[in-house]
């Protein structure tokens, strides 16, 4: 596992347009990258200036919202609808490496969380990079920004 540097920060909630869902664990790896793919779409449609791509999970029963961020307003239409990230004190890191791996960032959050005396409020989420043509080759350049809210 790579070395984790876990940081606190207070977060400002960032606009997102997104679909919303419930997925199983096994479901993540094809769920994810389609519904961004869709909401990505659905913005270049509406020339809505899109970010990038983010996952929030909202519970332990994998309820979800998969889309991206925007800058301005869009129609809300079929299943792509208005969120955000939430907003206040999280713990974060940043991962390197194949999406597989995530699951060691989520962990070092939570260990750091406990040793730190924090406790995780609920929601995490995942941001990610847009894919980069070298990421294919070195896909140790791959970014994902992993988010717990903490309990105040």
């Amino acid at each position: 596992m790579s070395s984790y540097n876990v940081q606190l920060h207070n977060a400002a909630a960032i606009p997102l347009a997104v679909i919303r869902g419930v997925a199983n664990q096994s479901e993540l790896s094809k769920v994810v990258p389609e519904r961004c793919g869709l909401v990505w779409s659905a913005m270049k449609e509406q020339q809505v200036k899109a970010g990038r791509h983010v996952a929030i999970y909202w519970n332990a029963d994998i309820r979800l919202d998969v889309g991206v961020e925007v800058e301005g307003p869009f129609t809300e239409r079929d299943s792509v609808v208005s969120s955000a990230t939430p907003a206040g004190v999280v713990a974060f890191t940043s991962h390197f490496g194949l999406y597989g791996g995530l699951g060691n960032a989520h962990r070092a959050i939570r260990d750091w969380c406990k040793a730190n005396g924090h406790q995780v409020a609920g929601p995490n989420w995942e941001i990610y990079g847009h894919w980069q043509p070298e990421w294919n080759t070195n896909p140790a350049l791959i970014r994902t920004d992993v988010f717990y809210q903490i309990a105040s």
